[in-house]
């Protein structure tokens, strides 16, 4: 009995102490959580994670909603809450709040099969292409000579010494911010870089340097393309959560498009500009 109940007491600390850790301020008795934080993040960002933002940036949140609970305090204080105006913005925001939840109701029961989705693939692969890549490094310097003397260095080297080099290279003369990472660029596509290094690089052949310096904006640039990847077909896997949810929401717009007209044919309607529909049988001659 005695250790059922130590268990049960380290239990409640150890959900004391989690609720806790959620609780960023406190403002007169009242918590401002991590959950409030991700609410308020979500609305003015889309998309963006609370727990993933700066510290900085998390007091700023913090600091908007510690403002925000005064601010309430300050308007429940001057009677807002008993304005004509507030009770009649807060029925269309319960107006608003219902058909809300009410399409959520309509997506969530949307339902996309496995098969349905695949389908939709099969038949659809070119929206799912992925445009050719390369992935290069660079050697940038400032003036042609020293673009010219990087490629005396390089131009009788292949394979594996070629590129053992031109990352020692790059390491040691490169004036571009990937000189401490080889002169590495990653993988990218046409189009993502000015346009006298895009033409160069695609030009090459794997394992290939340009054998005369490419002039930009940025100086003089020595390029090795270290792999080249074709056009390709996004794999299924891949993309079927994209492709559900795409499905389930045309599904959605189909059936509330059905639900609308079925109730507007069961609903007597009247616009300002036009009779309602049940008197215009009435006005025939």
């Amino acid at each position: 009995m005695k250790k059922i109940i130590k268990i049960s007491l380290v239990a409640a600390m150890m959900a004391t102490s989690a609720m806790a850790s959620d609780i960023l301020a406190t403002v007169d008795g009242k918590n401002i959580t991590r959950q409030d934080a991700q609410l308020f993040v979500r609305a003015t960002a889309p998309g963006t994670n609370f727990e993933q933002l700066t510290p900085e940036q998390k007091k700023m949140i913090t600091d908007r909603l510690v403002e925000r609970v005064l601010f309430i305090k300050a308007a429940k204080k001057e009677g807002i809450e008993n304005t004509p105006e507030y009770k009649e913005n807060l029925e269309k925001l319960k107006d608003e709040l219902l058909v809300s939840l009410w399409m959520k109701v309509q997506m969530d029961n949307a339902i996309v099969s496995d098969s349905e989705a695949k389908e939709f693939y099969e038949a659809n692969k070119a929206k799912f292409k992925k445009p050719a890549t390369v992935h290069a490094r660079h050697i940038l310097v400032t003036d042609e000579e020293s673009a010219k003397q990087v490629i005396d260095q390089l131009k009788t080297l292949k394979g594996e010494a070629l590129k053992t080099k031109f990352i020692e290279l790059a390491k040691s003369k490169s004036t571009g911010p990937t000189g401490p990472k080889g002169g590495d660029l990653g993988e990218f596509a046409k189009g993502q870089m000015v346009p006298e290094f895009d033409a160069a690089v695609f030009k090459l052949k794997e394992g290939e340097i340009t054998m005369i310096p490419v002039k930009t904006q940025f100086g003089y640039h020595v390029i090795f393309l270290e792999k080249s990847n074709p056009e390709s077909v996004v794999p299924y896997e891949q993309v079927k959560e994209r492709i559900i949810q795409t499905l389930k929401q045309k599904q959605f717009q189909t059936k509330l498009a059905e639900v609308a007209k079925e109730l507007k044919s069961k609903a007597k309607i009247s616009y300002a500009d036009q009779p309602a529909a049940s008197d215009k049988s009435e006005t025939k001659k």
